[in-house]
């Protein structure tokens, strides 16, 4: 098995090698043809030159001899090509000898192609359009090329070699650069994946990428990794809690009835309804941790009907005005209008979702604080702001206050309450295809925001 960063390595090493390949080998392809017809063009310049060269002789002199253009033989020579000159009846004049050419071959003294493969081409000399004589032109190659020309072809097939050899080293660098670039993120989340896996929720993934999808993934992990962290922490204090909230009344009422029994304390009216709001507390706890259930399980059963929420929310709140005044908090109730507010849900417990909210705020909320309630509607939904200048709830805490028996450090020493209303109260709204965010700075205050889809039956 290889890891990712090893594979994308060998496939873009790959993928680079064969491109140089075929660009190598096409450009060499191209070059050496481009190169080729050159020197045909210019061997067919040099025969046209011969020609025409024999016909200036000719008309200078008007007749063949041994010496008419002799001169051509040096250069004949000193090209690789063999000259032999005939009259107009195709007998020769003068001619080289090719084996002269042949052995001048074999002593290596001029780079040439295809030798030992002789070839002769004729061409006619003519004077006022009558043929006068003949022309051979004989060589052992197709293409004659100078020292100079196989020299240049060289170096341009040199060049590409080494072109496509450095282009590989750089590719080669800069596919093992990206390549860390995409393995280093991924398998920094698959370790921590790991990890996670092992029970090890403090892992975080610390490298950057400027990947947008890596970035998101990273982040995505990082995520799950506080909020496996903070499950863990609650699972593990789930017992804790809920033997605390159950222990403090049975406490309550085993150390009075005690106290009452060995009459330390007398049995009083007093003593009796202390005692009642206790067993009371202790029914609303175990009442709640029911409903709980019920709603986890999704056994609760809703009775739907028509619900106006503006009128439906008015009436809630003026439950709320009296206890309101008792702290000095202002209620302020906010209604968009020229808006039908029509829902479909279960009246009475919607009616428990704002309960728990509103007593939220007035139990978080300061003496002389204030309570703001909204409905307006934003897009298809109907929107419900419920919000309060209170103490706030801090950052770490936000992700996991609809946990069931969350209570923020804030809260769990300061405030009465088990922990259970907010969880209520998303699984409620969850049955009506309605959504719950919050909002809150530690101060500051705390914002509820539900959405109610418009105009559906849940």
């Amino acid at each position: 098995m290889h890891s990712i960063s090893k594979r994308l390595s060998i496939l873009f090493i790959m993928c680079t090698i064969a491109a140089i390949l075929l660009v190598t080998l096409f450009v060499n392809i191209t070059v050496t043809n481009k190169f080729n017809q050159y020197m045909v063009d210019l061997q067919n310049k040099r025969y046209q030159k011969i020609v025409a060269y024999l016909e200036d002789v000719y008309k200078r002199e008007g007749k063949w001899t041994e010496d008419t253009g002799v001169e051509l033989m040096h250069e004949a020579y000193m090209g690789n090509y063999c000259l032999t000159l005939l009259d107009q009846n195709k007998k020769p004049v003068w001619g080289m000898d090719p084996n002269t050419i042949k052995n001048q071959l074999n002593r290596d003294a001029m780079p040439v192609q295809d030798k030992g493969v002789y070839t002769t081409k004729s061409f006619e000399i003519k004077v006022n359009s009558k043929i006068v004589g003949y022309v051979d032109i004989g060589q052992y190659s197709s293409i004659l090329m100078t020292e100079e020309d196989v020299n240049f072809k060289d170096s341009i097939n040199k060049s590409i070699v080494i072109s496509g050899a450095l282009t590989l080293l750089i590719i080669s660098g800069f596919s093992l650069y990206f390549s860390k670039q995409f393995s280093n993120p991924i398998s920094e989340v698959a370790r921590m994946s790991v990890n996670l896996s092992k029970g090890n929720f403090e892992s975080k993934t610390s490298i950057k990428s400027n990947i947008i999808e890596l970035k998101d993934l990273q982040e995505s992990v990082n995520v799950l990794a506080g909020k496996l962290k903070y499950q863990d922490t609650l699972r593990k204090r789930l017992v804790s809690d809920i033997s605390h909230e159950i222990r403090t009344p049975l406490n309550v009422l085993q150390n009075n009835l005690e106290a009452m029994i060995d009459g330390v304390y007398p049995v009083t009216i007093e003593k009796l309804h202390y005692l009642n709001e206790e067993v009371i507390r202790f029914g609303k706890l175990i009442n709640n941790l029911n409903i709980l259930k019920e709603f986890e399980a999704e056994s609760t059963k809703l009775k739907y009907e028509t619900i106006y929420l503006d009128e439906f929310i008015a009436e809630i709140c003026k439950d709320f005005y009296l206890d309101a005044d008792k702290k000095s908090i202002k209620v302020d109730l906010t209604i968009q209008p020229n808006h039908l507010y029509l829902i479909q849900g279960d009246k009475d417990q919607l009616k428990q979702v704002f309960i728990n909210l509103f007593s939220n705020v007035l139990k978080f909320t300061e003496q002389g604080g204030r309570m703001q309630v909204k409905l307006y509607e934003k897009i298809k939904n109907m929107v419900v702001e419920v919000s309060d200048n209170g103490i706030g709830i801090k950052q770490e805490d936000l992700p996991f206050i609809f946990e069931r028996l969350y209570r923020g450090d804030m809260s769990r020493h300061q405030i009465e309450g088990n922990g259970i209303g907010l969880t209520i109260v998303k699984n409620i709204l969850q049955l009506h295809n309605a959504s719950i965010d919050v909002e809150s700075k530690v101060g500051k205050g705390t914002k509820f925001t539900i959405h109610f889809p418009k105009n559906e039956i849940s």
